[in-house]
């Protein structure tokens, strides 16, 4: 008798070929993407990195599963590190280096990562902070989201975001369109995106989470901040804490999605957050409230959020994909960015990259995978924070390597013999700041094509009209920019003017307001005007309307939009909130 004659042995066979047509099967299926990023969320801000106050099990369970990049790096600050993560590209070259003042408003002619996956065949959806554009053509749903469910601004309670808006039983777009929902914003933002799981289990899709938590205000359920304010933590921390314990159980919930709709293993999760923290230390016991005495965590690193020191843009970077070779459980030490993003998952899902401005990352999957390492150039990685209308040179800026950081251009620290960066050494290594110096004038140079210009919001244009103008995207030199509803609540007197282009030559309606358009409150405000480039409109306003509308003719092109209301204390301000609406 053969061995095929035994009928054990055909069993053998035959599970042996079913495990082997399934490896070839789940190999030629398109593995899905999550990507999920947290705002303010510092390197410390976990147990599994040493924090031992904060309480994060799902995501410990994450870390223990994944690859670690212990050496990655963003911008400071919010948009910055998006719209790098968005294109591949250093944040500066997309035209993005601040978080209002129009500089947070990504320039459309960048490929995003939507846009590479959704070319390949990808579902693409994206949930929570987007914070580079609320207009057309830069919302999420005009750069490459199928689906797109987003808070406005920067962050609940910012002026682009629904008045009123507070965490909790909200009102956000769903690609464009306001829509009303119940429960805390982190939780939505999860249960929509399992949603969107749940609706394209068949794959493949790429899905983009991203939550507004733990910015400020740090408003979270008393049940996620009390358990630390009763160990010690001032209460600022513990909401801040409770609010990223709330994010760790909607990971598990996530996690927990994944593995019932047999979606975990060939899924490629990534976890991340966008800058250093904002308030998980407290570098100064002076600072501490009297409610307190624990001073936070962070890692050994120098800096919080928009410092150019390690602890302003190192942070955590998790990968987990256990069904292709990637060994999760381990540290990859290998220096990384956001810029890393793009190229690596195209890398592993096989989509090839044709992009018209060159891509300034690199592929991760020889660290992923650890082959090929041997053939890897060292390199050195940039990262600044300008908050500017116009960028300075020398600003608030970090050049890396492996070993060396300067700081501002002058200081220079070894960071794997003084991770703290408390020890200048520049005096004694003038080669290595030259050297570095010169890198960072070669990158700076590069910079200077797109330094100048300015993105433009796209009026008379059908997939927005009419278009809601909010006085966030402002640009102007010296006055502030009243970025949220605290400002406009209080008034805040200041003005900037709009960067449009009017696609249409026509009749246009321009709306100018003091409130959002769902407030019926009046304007306060006895005169008006409207200037679009050279030309100026005027009109007397009645205090108590609401609004005050101009109609002109406009001829098409790119050019400057701004307002000014005379208040009744003979004041100007300008109109916080203009409707621009194409008639024909």
């Amino acid at each position: 008798m053969t061995r095929f004659q035994n009928p054990g042995s055909r069993l053998i066979v035959l599970v042996l070929m079913t495990v082997f047509a399934e490896r070839l099967m789940a190999e030629a299926i398109a593995p899905n993407v999550i990507l999920v990023i947290t705002d303010d969320q510092g390197y410390g801000d976990l147990a599994a990195h040493g924090n031992q106050m904060i309480q994060t099990p799902h995501l410990d369970a994450l870390h223990a599963q994944s690859v670690r990049f212990t050496d990655f790096h963003v911008d400071p600050s919010c948009s910055p590190t998006r719209s790098s993560l968005m294109t591949g590209r250093y944040s500066t070259r997309t035209g993005v280096w601040h978080t209002i003042m129009g500089r947070s408003i990504m320039n459309t002619d960048e490929q995003t990562i939507a846009e590479v996956f959704q070319s390949a065949g990808y579902a693409t959806g994206m949930y929570g902070k987007w914070h580079l554009g609320d207009n057309y053509p830069c919302r999420p749903q005009d750069q490459g989201f199928d689906e797109a469910f987003y808070n406005g601004g920067g962050g609940v309670g910012q002026t682009p975001d629904y008045f009123g808006n507070d965490y909790f039983d909200d009102t956000y777009m769903r690609n464009g369109k306001l829509e009303k929902v119940k429960g805390y914003c982190t939780d939505v933002w999860f249960r929509e995106a399992m949603t969107f799981i749940e609706n394209n289990r068949g794959g493949p899709f790429f899905l983009y989470l991203s939550t507004n938590a733990p910015h400020a205000p740090f408003l979270v359920d008393d049940s996620y901040s009390a358990p630390y304010r009763e160990k010690g933590v001032p209460d600022e921390m513990a909401a801040f804490y409770g609010m990223i314990t709330n994010i760790d159980d909607n990971m598990g919930k996530l996690l927990q999605s994944l593995e019932k709709l047999n979606l975990d293993s060939n899924t490629i999760l990534i976890f991340m957050t966008d800058n250093g923290t904002a308030a998980g230390s407290i570098p100064n016991r002076k600072q501490l409230e009297a409610s307190g005495n624990w001073k936070g965590f962070n890692a050994g690193m120098r800096g919080k959020k928009g410092s150019s020191y390690d602890g302003g843009h190192r942070v955590p970077f998790f990968v987990r994909w256990p069904d292709r070779g990637i060994q999760g459980g381990r540290d990859v030490k290998t220096l990384s960015a956001h810029i890393d993003v793009l190229p690596t998952l195209a890398e592993l899902c096989q989509i090839e990259l044709k992009t018209e401005f060159p891509i300034d990352g690199r592929s991760l999957v020889p660290d992923l995978t650890g082959e090929g390492l041997t053939q890897r150039p060292d390199r050195t990685l940039l990262v600044h924070s300008q908050r500017l209308e116009h960028v300075q040179k020398g600003r608030n800026n970090a050049v890396m390597t492996q070993r060396w950081r300067l700081v501002g251009n002058r200081e220079l620290y070894d960071i794997q013999a003084d991770p703290i960066q408390s020890q200048n050494i520049a005096s004694a290594h003038p080669e290595i700041v030259q050297r570095l110096n010169q890198v960072y004038d070669r990158w700076w140079e590069s910079l200077s094509t797109v330094v100048q210009e300015e993105v433009h919001l796209v009026l008379g244009n059908e997939a927005e009209n009419p278009s809601r103008l909010t006085c966030h995207d402002w640009h102007t030199n010296n006055d502030p920019v009243p970025w949220n509803h605290g400002h406009i609540r209080r008034g805040l007197s200041s003005n900037g003017f709009w960067a449009v282009e009017f696609e249409e030559t026509g009749n246009y309606e321009l709306t100018l307001r003091r409130w959002p358009y769902h407030e019926n409150r009046a304007i306060k405000a006895d005169q008006a005007q409207l200037r679009i480039g050279k030309r100026e409109y005027r009109k007397w306003v009645n205090p108590e309307d609401e609004e005050v509308t101009f109609h002109i003719e406009v001829t098409a092109g790119r050019t400057r939009l701004q307002t000014w209301l005379q208040r009744l204390d003979g004041s100007l301000c300008g109109a916080y909130y203009v409707k621009v609406n194409y008639l024909d």
